[in-house]
This record gives structure tokens, C-alpha cells and sequence, in this order.
């Protein structure tokens, strides 16, 4: 069970205007609100094979869903691509990893033509006490046709995958673990500096020690809002580096060079970073 991302979650409570406004600063496109039957409010910037999400509640000051009410804003949910949630959970509780039952949730969408139908999807989440200080879960896409629109994949900053995620956490080893319980022991490998790595074809997720993370991104960095092991950067391809750096300074967005890369650190409408890579 070869892991392949299918998209990072955002949470920004009960500020997705401005969620969503930071984003569109940033150069992405973003769908139009959805409105899950779990009771949330999301918005997707799409590329080719994954995406990202800002999940929340629409209403300024409006409750939470309760599987997300205690996460600050920030990148809290790494999700993986399942073919069969019912049967994944089955398989995931043979192999001691704690997942909940498959769970089923739509949205409605506008169609192209003007008409409507349901983004349909279930999901198998880990139980929260398993992992980092995060969401951990498998999307199984009913309608995909529903999400990867073309006219939704067209990024203006350049923006076509997640390239890398990064894990900032006390206990590497702990994480790895579950990794490799959830996709097999070659799944994951070890770095040299004490990080682990979960290749995911193209992507890839680093799991590291907090003074690692600290020494890299020093003053970049996101704020951990209590969050003891979290995710705190999301690197992005992009088609045109050269192209993205103009459209961020006609934005007014500071972005730090980086050998092939921009840099746009941490702040209060997203609280996570994000790299663009050339």
C-alpha cells in the first residue's frame, strides 16, 4: 500500500474570508465555498494530482466542527489517496494502527453546464492520540471529476503539486513507526541528520526533530499555537519560478530567495510556511 498524498488541510476556524484572501494573495485560485454534510466550509486550490484545503466554518464566530474545533489555525491535516476506505480501515486495525471507521460526507457543487450534484467522498481517519498533533487520514474520491476541473488547475502563481512537507516533532522515531505500520517497514527511510522520510511518489514528507526544523526556518517559522508536533511548511512546484517571484512582488509579498526556491514565511491567516520551487 504505496503511499501517494491527496491533499494538505489548512484550518482557519472561523476566519476563511481571510483564509481565503491570503491564499489569493499568494497566487492561487481557489474553488468556490463548498458546504460539507459534516457541517464545514472549505475552499480547494487544485493542481494536477493533489491540492489544498481551507477547512473552517463560513460564519465569523460560528461553531466548529468537533473533530476540528481544537486545532489552531495552521496545516494540521496530511491526507493520503485510498481506492477503498471500508476496506482500508479493515486492513490498517490488522496492522495495530488505530483508524476509525470509514466515514461518508458530501458537498453540493455547481456543474459547468449550471447544473448540480454532490461531491461525494469517505474518508478513514487515525485516531488523534496516534500520530502528531495533526489529522492523519485517506480520502476516497467517489466523484473526482467533481474536484479536478480544469478550469480549477490553472494556478496563477505557477503552482502544479506539493513537492515536500515538513514535520516538526519531539520524537521522529514515533512517527515513523506509524508509518511504517500503515504502509510497510521499506515505506520509510531514515536521514542522516535524525529526520525520517516518507517518500510519496513525487512527494515527499520529512519528518524532523524541532531543532532542525528551527535551524532551517528560524524566524519563518510557524507559530505552534500548543500544537507540540505539527506541520510547518508545505513546498510547492511550480512551472515558472522566475514568473512566480514577479507575480509575488506585484502583490506586495515578500518572498526570500532560496537556492531554487522562494520562501514565504509564516503568518496569522495561514500560520504555516510555504516554499515555491523552481
Amino acid at each position: 500500500m504505496a503511499p501517494v498524498l491527496d491533499h494538505l488541510v489548512f484550518d482557519v476556524r472561523d476566519r476563511m474570508a481571510e483564509g481565503a484572501a491570503r491564499l489569493a494573495m499568494l497566487g492561487f485560485q481557489l474553488t468556490p465555498m463548498g458546504k460539507h454534510s459534516l457541517g464545514s466550509a472549505n475552499h480547494l486550490s487544485v493542481f494536477a494530482e493533489d491540492y489544498l484545503e481551507l477547512l473552517g466554518t463560513d460564519i465569523p464566530g460560528g461553531a466548529l466542527r468537533p473533530d476540528i474545533a481544537s486545532y489552531p489555525v495552521g496545516l494540521n491535516g496530511l491526507v493520503f489517496k485510498t481506492e477503498d476506505a471500508a476496506a482500508l480501515a479493515a486492513r490498517l486495525l490488522a496492522a495495530g494502527v488505530p483508524a476509525l471507521p470509514a466515514q461518508s460526507f458530501h458537498r453540493p457543487v455547481e456543474l459547468p453546464d449550471g447544473g448540480r450534484d454532490d461531491a461525494r467522498f469517505r474518508t478513514v481517519r487515525l485516531d488523534r492520540a496516534a500520530a502528531f498533533d495533526g489529522r492523519v487520514y485517506w480520502c476516497e474520491h467517489l466523484t473526482p471529476q467533481h474536484v479536478w476541473r480544469p478550469e480549477w488547475q490553472a494556478q496563477p502563481n505557477g503552482a502544479t503539486s506539493v513537492a515536500r512537507v515538513l514535520l516538526a516533532v519531539r520524537d521522529p522515531e514515533r512517527q515513523a513507526a506509524m508509518f511504517r505500520r500503515s504502509f510497510g517497514e521499506a515505506a520509510v527511510t531514515a536521514g542522516s541528520d535524525g529526520r525520517v522520510l516518507l517518500p510519496c511518489g513525487p512527494v515527499i514528507i520529512e519528518v524532523a526533530p524541532h531543532a532542525l526544523v528551527a535551524a532551517e526556518l528560524g524566524t519563518a517559522a510557524p507559530d505552534p499555537a500548543g500544537r507540540g508536533d505539527h506541520m510547518a511548511l508545505v513546498g510547492l512546484r511550480v512551472s515558472n519560478l522566475s514568473a512566480t517571484a514577479a507575480l509575488l512582488r506585484t502583490r506586495g509579498v515578500a518572498a526570500a530567495p532560496r537556492p531554487d526556491a522562494l520562501r514565504v514565511a509564516a503568518e496569522p491567516a495561514l500560520n504555516a510556511v510555504i516554499d515555491f520551487l523552481g
